[in-house]
């Protein structure tokens, strides 16, 4: 079995993920897995209607694998959107498919989407300037959480936890990037520093971990100095990780749900190329990347 992963080894906010990198071409060396890392930028997308079944890497023609990775999430450039899709319209089997990637980098949309479906959100506006922040405080009230329309690891995610702050905070957007798209959500304090993440493969939840802050920040994630720990799935989390998975066609994701008051869960953000450190770390048991790897074997009839 040949696969390519797609990742960018030279961008700063993918750094943090080469632990993920590194244990996918561990586990594909043990199993005689011919798998091979390529940037964006090795690509020239040349679109014909011959040569169906090679591509061109770093200026030789090169034939399709059986299988291809994304592991950009977040930083899906236009340009790496265009690989993507390019391998999938040349029937190479793709985790996961680019629109499913281009709807969840869209924070906004991604909660759109859910909404629309009745699955339980927090409620959010996409902010437009001047911000109205009478209308903030009326519909949404103080603190507020003010994230922009793409990001991955906890960044690009702030507390305002007033409303000076949160004036504040927009002066500051509006002087640097007045540009920004931003999304205005409500704070669910109760999940404050902490949150859980359930990683999700084949429309099968493995496992879940709780991610909690050590420093008193509200943001749990593992990259912002938070810390795991294994938790049991219960019905409640399985189904709103699966059916999130489902709604948004994640064939491989990690579902973020936030801790509501009433002892229920609301769904954060679903990731399209989830970090799984943290989890291995806490299950002796579970080897993501070899389950990765069994379900596109299913997926492709590739069995030995």
């Amino acid at each position: 079995m040949r696969g390519w992963i797609l990742y960018d080894d030279f961008n700063e906010g993918l750094k943090k993920e080469r632990h993920e990198i590194d244990r996918f071409l561990e586990v594909a060396e043990e199993q005689n897995i011919d798998l091979k890392i390529i940037s964006p930028n090795q690509f020239d997308l040349i679109v014909t209607r011959d040569a169906r079944d090679s591509v061109v890497i770093d200026g030789e023609v090169v034939p399709v694998p059986d299988f291809f990775i994304p592991r950009l999430g977040a930083s899906t450039t236009y340009f790496a959107m265009a690989v993507i899709r390019h391998l999938e319209q040349l029937g190479v089997y793709t985790v996961n498919r680019s629109s499913s990637i281009e709807a969840v980098k869209d924070k906004l949309y991604t909660q759109q989407i859910l909404a629309s479906r009745n699955m339980p959100v927090p409620k959010s506006m996409l902010a437009k300037y001047p911000v109205k922040v009478d209308l903030i405080e009326e519909q949404f009230g103080f603190p507020v959480i003010v994230k922009t329309l793409s990001g991955a690891q906890g960044t690009g995610v702030f507390l305002a936890e007033s409303k000076t702050k949160f004036r504040d905070l927009m002066d500051l957007i509006n002087a640097t990037n007045s540009s920004a798209n931003i999304i205005i959500q409500e704070f669910v304090s109760f999940s404050k520093g902490r949150d859980l993440r359930v990683f999700v493969i084949g429309g099968r939840a493995i496992a879940a971990m709780e991610r909690v802050s050590q420093d008193g920040n509200f943001k749990a994630n593992l990259s912002q100095g938070g810390i795991s720990k294994r938790v049991e799935l219960t019905p409640e989390m399985e189904w709103l990780a699966t059916e999130t998975a489902r709604i948004l066609n994640l064939e491989v994701t990690g579902i973020d749900l936030l801790f509501d008051e009433d002892g229920h869960y609301k769904i954060c953000e679903a990731n399209s190329a989830p970090g799984f450190k943290g989890l291995e770390e806490c299950y002796e048991d579970i080897n993501i990347p070899a389950s990765i790897f069994n379900f596109i074997r299913v997926r492709l009839g590739m069995f030995d």
